[in-house]
Protein backbone atom coordinates (compact mmCIF):
# COMPACT_ATOMS: atom_id res chain seq x y z
CA UNK A 1 0.00 0.00 0.00
CA UNK A 2 2.80 2.44 0.89
CA UNK A 3 4.60 1.76 -2.39
CA UNK A 4 1.40 2.43 -4.35
CA UNK A 5 0.77 5.76 -2.62
CA UNK A 6 4.41 6.75 -3.13
CA UNK A 7 4.10 5.88 -6.83
CA UNK A 8 0.97 8.05 -7.16
CA UNK A 9 2.73 10.87 -5.28
CA UNK A 10 5.77 10.64 -7.60
CA UNK A 11 3.52 10.71 -10.69
CA UNK A 12 1.76 13.84 -9.40
CA UNK A 13 5.08 15.54 -8.73
CA UNK A 14 6.33 14.79 -12.26
CA UNK A 15 3.01 15.95 -13.74
CA UNK A 16 3.17 19.19 -11.73
CA UNK A 17 6.83 19.70 -12.74
CA UNK A 18 5.88 19.43 -16.43
CA UNK A 19 2.84 21.68 -16.00
CA UNK A 20 4.83 24.46 -14.27
CA UNK A 21 7.82 23.99 -16.60
CA UNK A 22 10.41 23.96 -13.83
CA UNK A 23 13.82 22.42 -14.42
CA UNK A 24 14.39 20.67 -11.11
CA UNK A 25 12.03 18.40 -9.19
CA UNK A 26 12.91 20.29 -5.98
CA UNK A 27 11.43 23.49 -7.45
CA UNK A 28 7.97 21.89 -7.52
CA UNK A 29 5.80 23.50 -4.82
CA UNK A 30 4.63 21.38 -1.92
CA UNK A 31 2.61 21.88 1.23
CA UNK A 32 4.68 23.14 4.15
CA UNK A 33 2.11 23.11 6.97
CA UNK A 34 -1.57 23.25 7.88
CA UNK A 35 -2.73 25.50 10.71
CA UNK A 36 -6.11 24.92 12.39
CA UNK A 37 -7.32 27.87 14.43
CA UNK A 38 -10.38 28.78 16.45
CA UNK A 39 -11.10 31.90 18.47
CA UNK A 40 -13.63 31.78 21.28
CA UNK A 41 -13.05 35.21 22.81
CA UNK A 42 -16.74 36.12 22.74
CA UNK A 43 -17.58 33.26 25.11
CA UNK A 44 -14.69 33.75 27.54
CA UNK A 45 -15.96 36.76 29.49
CA UNK A 46 -19.46 35.38 30.13
CA UNK A 47 -18.64 31.69 30.35
CA UNK A 48 -18.67 29.54 33.46
CA UNK A 49 -15.29 28.28 34.63
CA UNK A 50 -13.89 24.89 35.49
CA UNK A 51 -10.55 24.75 37.34
CA UNK A 52 -10.02 28.45 36.60
CA UNK A 53 -10.40 28.04 32.82
CA UNK A 54 -13.43 29.07 30.77
CA UNK A 55 -15.47 26.10 29.53
CA UNK A 56 -15.19 27.36 25.94
CA UNK A 57 -11.38 27.02 26.06
CA UNK A 58 -11.65 23.50 27.48
CA UNK A 59 -14.16 22.50 24.79
CA UNK A 60 -12.23 23.97 21.86
CA UNK A 61 -9.02 22.34 23.11
CA UNK A 62 -10.78 18.98 23.17
CA UNK A 63 -12.25 19.55 19.69
CA UNK A 64 -8.90 20.53 18.14
CA UNK A 65 -7.09 17.62 19.77
CA UNK A 66 -9.69 15.16 18.45
CA UNK A 67 -9.57 16.64 14.95
CA UNK A 68 -5.80 16.98 14.62
CA UNK A 69 -4.38 14.26 16.84
CA UNK A 70 -2.14 16.61 18.80
CA UNK A 71 -2.51 19.01 21.71
CA UNK A 72 -3.42 22.59 20.73
CA UNK A 73 -1.61 25.73 21.84
CA UNK A 74 -3.82 28.13 23.78
CA UNK A 75 -3.70 31.68 22.37
CA UNK A 76 -3.91 34.71 24.64
CA UNK A 77 -5.09 38.30 24.15
CA UNK A 78 -2.27 40.71 23.31
CA UNK A 79 -4.01 43.72 24.83
CA UNK A 80 -7.14 44.62 26.76
CA UNK A 81 -10.30 45.56 24.87
CA UNK A 82 -12.94 46.93 27.23
CA UNK A 83 -15.88 46.77 24.80
CA UNK A 84 -15.33 43.02 24.34
CA UNK A 85 -14.65 42.50 28.08
CA UNK A 86 -11.26 41.01 27.29
CA UNK A 87 -8.21 41.66 29.44
CA UNK A 88 -4.56 41.28 28.49
CA UNK A 89 -3.38 37.63 28.72
CA UNK A 90 -6.93 36.22 28.75
CA UNK A 91 -7.19 32.87 26.95
CA UNK A 92 -9.18 33.57 23.78
CA UNK A 93 -8.58 30.64 21.43
CA UNK A 94 -6.52 27.65 20.39
CA UNK A 95 -4.36 26.73 17.42
CA UNK A 96 -2.67 23.60 16.05
CA UNK A 97 0.11 23.41 13.44
CA UNK A 98 0.34 20.14 11.48
CA UNK A 99 3.35 18.99 9.49
CA UNK A 100 4.51 15.76 7.88
CA UNK A 101 2.38 12.60 8.16
CA UNK A 102 -0.29 14.20 10.38
CA UNK A 103 -0.65 17.01 7.84
CA UNK A 104 -1.09 14.51 4.97
CA UNK A 105 -3.67 12.48 6.93
CA UNK A 106 -5.60 15.61 7.91
CA UNK A 107 -5.58 16.94 4.33
CA UNK A 108 -6.93 13.63 3.00
CA UNK A 109 -9.68 13.66 5.64
CA UNK A 110 -10.48 17.33 4.95
CA UNK A 111 -10.84 16.86 1.19
CA UNK A 112 -12.62 13.51 1.12
CA UNK A 113 -14.77 13.52 4.26
CA UNK A 114 -15.15 16.89 5.99
CA UNK A 115 -15.72 19.34 3.11
CA UNK A 116 -18.42 17.16 1.48
CA UNK A 117 -20.18 16.98 4.88
CA UNK A 118 -20.18 20.76 5.28
CA UNK A 119 -23.60 22.31 4.88
CA UNK A 120 -24.25 24.05 1.52
CA UNK A 121 -20.76 23.26 0.21
CA UNK A 122 -20.33 24.15 -3.46
CA UNK A 123 -16.56 24.29 -3.63
CA UNK A 124 -13.89 26.69 -2.47
CA UNK A 125 -13.51 29.95 -4.35
CA UNK A 126 -10.13 30.48 -6.01
CA UNK A 127 -10.25 34.01 -4.56
CA UNK A 128 -9.49 32.47 -1.14
CA UNK A 129 -5.89 31.91 -2.30
CA UNK A 130 -4.02 35.11 -1.47
CA UNK A 131 -1.08 36.73 -3.28
CA UNK A 132 1.43 34.56 -1.39
CA UNK A 133 -0.39 31.35 -2.30
CA UNK A 134 -1.86 30.72 1.16
CA UNK A 135 -5.32 29.13 1.15
CA UNK A 136 -7.63 29.81 4.11
CA UNK A 137 -10.81 27.76 4.50
CA UNK A 138 -13.45 28.71 7.04
CA UNK A 139 -15.76 26.05 8.45
CA UNK A 140 -18.78 27.39 10.33
CA UNK A 141 -19.58 24.22 12.25
CA UNK A 142 -17.03 21.93 13.86
CA UNK A 143 -19.56 19.08 13.62
CA UNK A 144 -18.54 18.44 9.99
CA UNK A 145 -15.60 16.39 11.28
CA UNK A 146 -16.49 12.71 11.75
CA UNK A 147 -14.50 12.35 15.01
CA UNK A 148 -16.93 14.65 16.80
CA UNK A 149 -20.19 12.78 16.09
CA UNK A 150 -20.50 11.05 19.45
CA UNK A 151 -19.15 13.95 21.50
CA UNK A 152 -21.41 16.30 23.45
CA UNK A 153 -20.60 20.02 23.21
CA UNK A 154 -22.54 23.01 24.51
CA UNK A 155 -21.91 25.24 21.49
CA UNK A 156 -21.04 25.06 17.83
CA UNK A 157 -17.60 26.49 17.08
CA UNK A 158 -16.18 27.77 13.82
CA UNK A 159 -12.74 26.75 12.60
CA UNK A 160 -10.22 28.33 10.25
CA UNK A 161 -7.94 26.00 8.31
CA UNK A 162 -4.91 27.54 6.59
CA UNK A 163 -2.82 25.66 4.03
CA UNK A 164 0.68 27.10 3.62
CA UNK A 165 2.82 26.05 0.60
CA UNK A 166 6.59 26.48 0.36
CA UNK A 167 6.18 28.79 -2.64
CA UNK A 168 5.14 32.44 -2.45
CA UNK A 169 3.63 32.50 -5.94
CA UNK A 170 -0.16 32.42 -6.33
CA UNK A 171 -0.21 30.61 -9.70
CA UNK A 172 2.16 27.86 -8.56
CA UNK A 173 0.19 27.43 -5.35
CA UNK A 174 -3.09 27.15 -7.29
CA UNK A 175 -1.54 24.45 -9.48
CA UNK A 176 -0.41 22.63 -6.33
CA UNK A 177 -3.88 22.80 -4.76
CA UNK A 178 -5.51 21.53 -7.95
CA UNK A 179 -3.05 18.62 -8.08
CA UNK A 180 -3.99 17.80 -4.46
CA UNK A 181 -7.66 17.58 -5.61
CA UNK A 182 -8.87 20.44 -3.44
CA UNK A 183 -12.47 21.07 -4.58
CA UNK A 184 -12.54 24.55 -6.11
CA UNK A 185 -15.82 26.09 -7.25
CA UNK A 186 -16.40 26.02 -11.00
Amino acid sequence: MAKETQKIKDEKIIELKNQLKVANIYQVPKLEKIVINSGVGRYVSTDERKDGKPLAIIEISKILSLISGQKPKITRAQKSIASFKIRENDEIGATVTLRGKRMQDFLFKLINVTLPRTRDFRGISEKKVDVNGILTIGIKEHLAFPELIDEDFKRIYGLEITLVPNTRNREKALALYKSLNIPFAK
